[in-house]
């Protein structure tokens, strides 16, 4: 039975990691703990569910820091930052397409609040979008660096 939820919570993480309503990675560290709990650690150690609680926490910068840093390099505002950070975090209650559309309308709007140059505000929204698409691509292979890690751990020890 300890097994079967183990499974089941990482592969429902593995799905949340693209999916805004679930705590992706939270849910893939809590069935790989799980899992290593059930072995009795003996396969999994302190060390390795460390390592991958550092990871479950490091995805939760990377969206954050890849938006902020493509804004970055194309000179926007800080308002438009915020903007953005705060159409993602609206974006949330909105499923797939809020996530899509609130970090580049929330860029789109900072931008404007700060200057009124609707074609230095669309290159915000875009470069917001680009940021969140990679930090996104950047969480899956951290999701699975996590599993391969745990599997790593499992099958060599």
């Amino acid at each position: 039975m300890i097994w079967a939820l183990a499974v089941i919570l990482v592969i429902v993480g593995l799905v949340g990691v693209v999916l805004p309503a679930l705590p992706g990675t939270v849910l893939i560290f809590a069935g790989l703990f799980l899992a290593a709990w059930a072995d009795g650690f003996g396969r999994v150690g302190a060390g390795t569910i460390i390592g991958l609680g550092i990871l479950t926490v490091a995805t939760y910068f990377v969206d954050v820091a890849t938006m902020a840093l493509g804004m970055k390099r194309l000179g926007t505002t800080r308002r438009a930052m915020a903007g953005a950070a705060i159409g993602t975090l609206a974006g949330l209650f909105f499923g797939l397409p809020g996530l899509l559309i609130g970090p580049f309308a929330g860029a789109v709007l900072g931008e404007l609040t700060a200057q009124r140059d609707l074609s230095r505000a669309g290159r915000a929204g875009i470069a917001a979008w680009i940021g969140f698409l990679i930090g996104t691509v950047v969480k899956i292979g951290l999701a699975f660096a996590m599993v391969g890690i745990f599997l790593t751990a499992w099958f060599v020890s």
